[in-house]
């Protein structure tokens, strides 16, 4: 009943904005970096103004990076990576806002034009400075033991994700935004819709009348305000769905 349900919902938008947390890559083997064994239980936070101050901050964050980095350098995309670069395909995806930060959908042949990375992503370093981008991997697969500057204006080097501290890229919130409050459809795909701001962003829906759906294993704290909610994985529900 809940895939057929979701499939109307479906067919009849245009419009649709998809909004995805780890759940969605879980499935992919990607581990919660969060969880009592994780990466960064072995490590103390690095704050953004630490990292931009200290050396010795810089070379615990690039180490925590560098382990993150291994866990998931080889995860692939899955189902339901794949089902959301279906629906830009059949033009019926307005865009897809991610709290990850492990470029899957990236992977998966996702465009950039339509997707927001509200964390950022791990598959970048970016320079604090300049607008210098290069894949992580041309730096993680032979880490100096001295944090790197740029190659183009000297300044700091980062992982091109959010840190603690460290603010949001404003265009990308009001994009974001803007898409929330202007789709006919909005999808929640595995967040459990408890990391603020991003979590408001169902509600720009919410309050325009529009369908939300959540797909998630866990009850959310907009449960009572969404259309359907199916709790199962991703994957057991995107591979019964037909278009």
């Amino acid at each position: 009943m809940s895939i057929t349900s979701l499939t109307k919902y479906i067919l009849n938008s245009q419009k649709i904005v998809i909004f995805t947390g780890a759940g969605i890559s879980t499935e992919s083997g990607v581990p919660d970096f969060r969880s009592p064994n994780g990466v960064w239980s072995k490590y103390q936070p690095v704050y953004f103004d630490d990292f931009c101050q200290s050396e010795s901050a810089r070379k615990r964050y690039w180490q925590m990076k560098k382990e993150t980095y291994e866990l998931y350098k080889d995860v692939k995309p899955n189902q339901g990576h794949q089902f959301i670069v279906d629906l830009f395909h059949q033009n019926k995806l307005l865009g897809l806002i991610t709290q990850n930060v492990d470029g899957l959908h990236e992977l998966a042949g996702l465009p950039k034009k339509v997707m927001i990375e509200l964390h950022g992503t791990d598959r970048y370093i970016g320079c604090l400075s300049c607008n210098y981008q290069a894949p992580a991997k041309l730096y993680f697969e032979n880490m100096s033991p001295t944090p790197p500057n740029c190659p183009q204006c000297n300044q700091l080097l980062k992982p091109a994700t959010i840190s603690f501290g460290q603010s949001l890229n404003t265009s990308h919130l009001k994009k974001a935004q803007e898409w929330s409050a202007n789709c006919d459809c909005f999808i929640v795909m595995g967040s459990s819709l408890v990391v603020y701001p991003a979590a408001a962003l169902p509600e720009y829906a919410v309050n325009n009348n529009t369908p939300l759906i959540i797909i998630n294993n866990q009850p959310t704290p907009l449960d009572a305000k969404a259309s359907l909610v199916i709790n199962q994985s991703i994957g057991d529900i995107v591979s019964n769905i037909t278009l």
